[in-house]
């Protein structure tokens, strides 16, 4: 599955991503390579570009977020 990003990402969007996709991962037990985790990934990124752009920020908006 191929994802389609709007703008680019710098390596500070790169850490701010990661740091609360590692935070969120971590909180559930969840490996981030698991179909679990890919899915956070993805909607941690389209949270970002929706303007989510602090780790806290963001691992609130991925907390309220509903995974299926």
């Amino acid at each position: 599955m191929s994802m389609m990003v709007n703008s680019p990402l710098y390596p500070d969007d790169v850490d701010i991503l990661a740091s609360a996709l590692y935070a969120w991962c971590a909180e559930r037990n969840v490996k981030l390579q698991s179909q679990e985790g890919l899915s956070a990934a993805n909607v941690a990124i389209s949270l970002y570009e929706a303007g989510y752009q602090t780790q806290d920020q963001l691992l609130g908006a991925l907390h309220e977020y509903e995974f299926h």
